[in-house]
């Protein structure tokens, strides 16, 4: 006789501490302003990847356009969801993903996002590493607000853009040329992979 696994929660603490997508961009714009940025790497490096995301952010939260069958599936959910994300303002994938995650969770009042940085959360963190091995984000948690029970996780990436970026990396591709790889698939996609996948888990219709 099969034996269910146990549930997987997480710890209240985490909720209290997190913050709300206004709350995160504020201080990341706050940072921004004080010559830092998230995290512990302060270097002129990671503060252009952070302003270059702050305003990434701000185009899409502008030109974001939700496919009528995501909508659909947002608000077919009708118990409460909180989508914990794990993030940085230096990360370049969770300046593509943050935006519409905010858009789809305006869509339902029942689904609540809240973030939290990364660094500052790394015992979250670990519990939900990539392959077991990466501290990849954004890395998305959802939980039933009630229970804290973990749902669902996505991330850092769409699936088939994980694939490429498996790909290139397996091609021993130079770092910058990644990059562009994956800005330039974030281009053509608009946001139809993310909102598809996301809506697809949340609505527990994967098949979206």
């Amino acid at each position: 006789m099969e034996v269910p696994l146990p549930e997987k929660s997480i710890s209240p603490v985490y909720l209290e501490s997190a913050l709300s997508y206004e709350a995160y961009k504020k201080l990341v714009g706050d940072l921004l302003e004080a010559g830092k940025t998230t995290g512990t790497n302060h270097s002129e490096a990671f503060l252009h990847y952070s302003h270059l995301n702050q305003q990434r952010m701000h185009r899409l939260e502008k030109t974001i356009v939700i496919l009528p069958e995501v909508k659909e599936q947002i608000l077919s959910i009708d118990s409460p969801q909180t989508w914990l994300v794990l993030t940085e303002g230096w990360c370049g994938d969770a300046a593509q993903s943050l935006p519409v995650m905010q858009a789809l969770s305006q869509l339902n009042p029942l689904i609540r996002l809240r973030l939290l940085l990364r660094d500052e959360n790394l015992e979250l963190m670990d519990q939900y590493l990539t392959n077991g091995a990466s501290r990849s984000i954004p890395k998305l948690i959802a939980l039933d607000t009630d229970s804290l029970v973990e749902l669902f996780i996505w991330g850092p990436r769409p699936a088939p853009l994980q694939e490429l970026f498996y790909r290139l990396k397996a091609a021993d591709t130079a770092y910058d040329l990644i990059k562009e790889e994956l800005q330039r698939w974030y281009n053509t996609d608009k946001t139809a992979s993310i909102q598809k996948e996301l809506a697809g888990l949340a609505s527990g219709n994967r098949a979206l």
